[in-house]
């Protein structure tokens, strides 16, 4: 999630808080039995449905998705062209160093099976095996927060019962209806709160950064196995290009090109400078000798 992101969400928030304390009694909101009420009761009903491992695993994807930074598809596609180049000047075993140095799990797995020597069809199938798994694992996560979204307003709704009770059993004490009133109404409100401006949005939110991860690996996967098979890197270029949008694509041919340079320079440096060592060992050849004899 970017920077903009949360300053709207921030900008936001102070305005929906805001208009509370627009009524004049902004206190009146803040009511500690309607809230435990309503964290109480879907504490007990999420641990009923999901063990607790599980519980942990799902607030671990919520802090991961929002806190980690995406790797964006055209940074995906810069990757892999300079690997491209790199497979075809310094050969395919020197991607073993890239794969060690990878940040992401799914590139460094399909760069080990590169540098294995497995065949398109095994790429495929490894890659394809580990993004079906990562994608029901994030559906599980997905779905804890949906059940949590379903079923924060029923509890809101059986705080409002509660309070109602307490209500009806002071009927003749005022002093018992002020104080059950608040809950009879405001437990309502904390569950329709925390169900659709939290645990729903969260829920979305991990379905979005699980639709864009696939995206990539897909990215990623087509992208291994064209170097597997020594695909051009320029046709790479314009395979991969169509994973972007039409704003996206523009200039990717000229990067393509100064990466190619960028090693095809690499690759002069060494030769240029053992030529410069084979003139200073020849005698009588402008090496040493010519310099001896200018002191």
């Amino acid at each position: 999630m970017g920077r903009k992101n949360f300053i709207g969400i921030g900008l936001s928030l102070t305005i929906f808080a805001g208009s509370f304390m627009l009524t004049g009694a902004a206190g009146a909101y803040f009511n500690l039995a309607a809230f435990l009420v309503v964290i109480s009761g879907l504490s007990a009903a999420m641990l009923i449905s999901y063990p607790v491992g599980h519980v942990k695993n799902a607030f671990s994807v919520a802090r991961n998705v929002y806190s980690n930074g995406r790797t964006t598809a055209e940074e995906i596609v810069n990757t892999l062209l300079d690997l491209s180049v790199k497979s075809k000047v310094d050969g395919v075993l020197s991607l073993e160093r890239s794969a060690n140095k990878a940040t992401g799990s799914f590139l460094k797995s399909g760069l080990c099976l590169l540098v294995d020597n497995y065949k398109e069809d095994e790429i495929r199938e490894c890659l394809s095996a580990e993004m079906a798994f990562f994608n029901l694992r994030r559906q599980q996560s997905e779905r804890f927060f949906q059940t949590l979204a379903r079923t924060a307003p029923a509890f809101g709704v059986a705080g409002s019962v509660i309070g109602l009770i307490g209500l009806l059993m002071g009927i003749n004490d005022t002093a018992v209806i002020l104080k059950n009133i608040p809950v009879a109404f405001i437990s309502t409100l904390y569950g329709l709160i925390l169900s659709h401006l939290v645990f729903s949005p969260i829920a979305e939110n991990i379905n979005y950064s699980t639709r864009a991860e696939l995206l990539n690996q897909k990215l990623v996967m087509e992208g291994i196995v064209a170097i597997s098979k020594e695909q051009n890197s320029y046709k790479l270029e314009r395979k991969l290009a169509s994973f972007l949008s039409p704003a996206e694509r523009e200039g990717k041919t000229e990067t393509l090109r100064r990466i190619t340079r960028k090693y095809v320079q690499r690759k002069r440096q060494p030769v240029e400078l053992a030529d410069m060592a084979d003139s200073l060992e020849k005698p009588g050849e402008g090496g040493l000798d010519k310099a001896s004899e200018a002191a």
